[in-house]
């Protein structure tokens, strides 16, 4: 159903997600990453351009992490946190993250309210995380499409990768070090340490053109979707089509002229992510650092290509665009590659996301209000006027971001896992769910380029942190689930989750 409509609301909407973009690789931002003075500016004159016709928020963040539980909330409004229907043991798909699973069948989905209010819905997408046979992220959709091969997507089972390619693209060394990661996790048994080098070059095999490449893929097909549905724009049954582009997620691999615009050497490749505490030589951290920078430009000029769909397809005119990413990534940060769970880590969590308005309204500002990825699937409902049949956990920022509201958040809870961010205008606390092991920073010091936040202040403040962790359980309706307070209680102090990690 739908409500009356009002002067902002709008009759189509496309939502694009990226995976593991980091704010300070978008240029518009204007926080280049720490990663030395002759590392050159990321380029993204598309994202930027985009930008300069929305709303770019400064304080956005997931709901909660990583992957599948971030889009959990986008797709459905609805918090994950604190993982009451989170704890999952699939065939054929085991990650040990609170809330990796199926959106649960009781809640309404975005696509499916779309659907029931007469829309035409669609999604393509390449995060095969979604399409595994235990998964139903699809659901609601008239038409979804499914690229296949990214990571280890098994979308061929040949040629093997010969010993000579899998040195060429991934030093042993890091092999055998993210291998370790995974079997300490359980997701990978026996020994197989070329395992996942194995799988990502044989999905990669003999792919030469441009236009093969995965996220290149995406948005031709979504352009497509754009052109076979422009009837249902034209007749006023409206759209709803998201776009998800697991790129600029590792593995890193993107055309030599990308990579090359930050890194001209001709040296050793690196191309994934190991998930530990590593000290690589500074030839490989800067060809690791140049594969994503090239990857995040080869995304922002195929996002263009979807851009410019819409707008000679006129749907610019009547469309309201979301582009957002679920969370970054550490590149060297605080000697890390990878994503945290704990301690937290603002090139993870703090993540862009620009709204743009076919009105206009808002376009080229700046909104500093705390918003979160269940309030964008509020908002996206809120602009098309399709009403939930129940109520939903989050708040359309729609009068806040384009007509200047009230502030729908004073500050933001994140989980994952045993693991919970609290973000103020002060503060950073990260603690595990049991109150115990937190982490506290003064928010001033505490930006997505901070290479160093600063001394852990938690002894220090202890009511501080007691503040803020009430919000945490505070937004934790019906408390943490006992598998989440046993898992914190058996976790190690030091931070990360990997063998190498130091004691603070």
């Amino acid at each position: 159903m739908t409500n009356a409509s009002r002067p902002d609301q709008v009759r189509n909407v496309v939502l694009i997600v990226f995976d593991t973009l980091r704010k300070d690789a978008v240029g518009s931002y204007g926080e280049r990453p720490d990663w030395g003075p002759d590392f050159a500016p990321i380029a993204t004159p598309n994202l930027d351009a985009f930008a300069a016709e929305s709303v770019r928020f400064t304080r956005a963040y997931p709901e909660s992490l990583p992957t599948l539980p971030a889009r959990r909330a986008l797709y459905t409004g609805q918090r994950t946190y604190p993982f009451h229907n989170g704890r999952f043991r699939l065939k054929g798909d085991f990650v040990p993250a609170a809330g990796w699973g199926p959106i649960p069948e009781e809640q309404h989905t975005i696509s499916e309210l779309f659907g029931a209010a007469g829309y035409r819905t669609g999604l393509i997408s390449d995060l095969y995380h979604q399409f595994k046979p235990s998964k139903n992220f699809w659901r609601g959709f008239d038409e979804w499409q499914f690229v296949r091969g990214q990571e280890t997507d098994p979308s061929r089972s040949g040629p093997t990768p010969s010993r000579e390619e899998l040195d060429r693209w991934v030093p042993a060394e890091l092999r055998e070090l993210r291998d370790a990661e995974l079997r300490k996790s359980g997701l990978l048994r026996g020994d197989r340490t070329d395992w996942f080098s194995s799988r990502i070059l044989r999905n990669m095999h003999e792919r030469v053109s441009e236009e093969a490449w995965f996220n290149a893929q995406v948005m031709q097909g979504a352009a497509r979707w754009l052109q076979q549905n422009a009837d249902a724009r034209r007749s006023g049954e409206g759209v709803f089509l998201t776009v998800e582009s697991f790129d600029p997620h590792e593995p890193w691999f993107v055309p030599e002229h990308y990579r090359r615009r930050y890194d001209d050497s001709d040296g050793r490749e690196q191309v994934i992510s190991p998930y530990a505490e590593v000290d690589l030589p500074p030839d490989l951290l800067r060809r690791t650092r140049a594969n994503y920078a090239g990857l995040v430009t080869m995304v922002d000029r195929w996002f263009g290509h979807l851009i410019e769909q819409l707008r000679v397809g006129g749907w610019l005119d009547d469309t309201l665009v979301v582009v957002a990413s679920d969370h970054g990534h550490s590149l060297g940060e605080h000697g890390y590659i990878g994503k945290r769970q704990y301690p937290s880590e603002p090139e993870v969590v703090d993540v862009p996301l620009l709204v743009r308005h076919p009105a206009g309204f808002g376009a080229g500002t700046v909104h500093d209000g705390w918003v979160q990825f269940h309030d964008v699937a509020a908002t996206i409902l809120d602009a098309a006027g399709v009403v939930a049949p129940e109520p939903i956990d989050g708040r359309s920022f729609l009068d806040a971001a384009l007509h200047g509201g009230a502030p729908i958040r004073d500050s933001v809870v994140v989980g994952w896992s045993s693991a919970v961010t609290v973000v103020t205008e002060d503060w950073w606390l990260n603690a595990k769910v049991d109150g115990t092991g937190a982490f506290l920073h003064p928010r001033s010091g505490v930006h997505v380029a901070s290479t160093d936040l600063g001394k852990n202040l938690a002894e220090e403040q202890p009511e501080v942190v007691n503040q803020l962790f009430q919000r945490a359980v505070a937004e934790a309706k019906g408390g943490f689930p006992e598998f989440l307070l046993e898992e914190a209680a058996a976790a190690e102090d030091a931070p990360g989750c990997s063998p190498l990690a130091a004691s603070d």
